[in-house]
């Protein structure tokens, strides 16, 4: 019995995945200039047809730290600069500043706040590592 007979699965699988280039990846997401990704438009950048691949490549991305996981299949670029508004809008969509945060910024409440406190319509719970505060407004 040879080495082909042991294992032939596992030569289907080689035969048939698809190979890509991790620095070809890394070049492709910051030539688009965004800073914020779901799993739908890192596939659209990178256009891997095998789904194995598409999270093999992603897991490849963020364990060699050009990708940081924000929440499940949100990601940020790493070294980006942002604005804690714009990542409390991309977490929570549609959503926006109020409150405290929104009187704090143009100069009207006295108080600094440490949170970001947004309003939107769907209801979710708060992140646990961001100081961010979602309100759910009913409608």
């Amino acid at each position: 019995m040879n080495w082909f007979d042991m294992f032939p699965q596992s030569l289907i699988k080689l035969k048939y995945m698809e190979r890509y280039n991790l620095a070809l990846a890394a070049k492709k997401i910051y030539d688009t200039g965004i800073c914020f990704f779901d799993i739908k438009s890192l596939n659209h950048i990178l256009k891997i047809k095998k789904h194995s691949t598409f999270y093999f490549v992603l897991r490849q991305l963020i364990s060699q730290k050009i990708l940081i996981k924000i929440e499940k299949n949100k990601y940020l670029l790493e070294n980006s600069k942002i604005n804690d508004f714009t990542l409390s809008n991309f977490l929570y969509s549609p959503s926006y500043i109020s409150f405290d945060s929104a009187l704090n910024y143009y100069g009207i409440l006295p108080q600094f706040s440490y949170e970001i406190t947004a309003s939107t319509t769907i209801k979710k719970q708060k992140l646990k590592n961001l100081m961010i505060k979602y309100f759910h407004i009913f409608t």
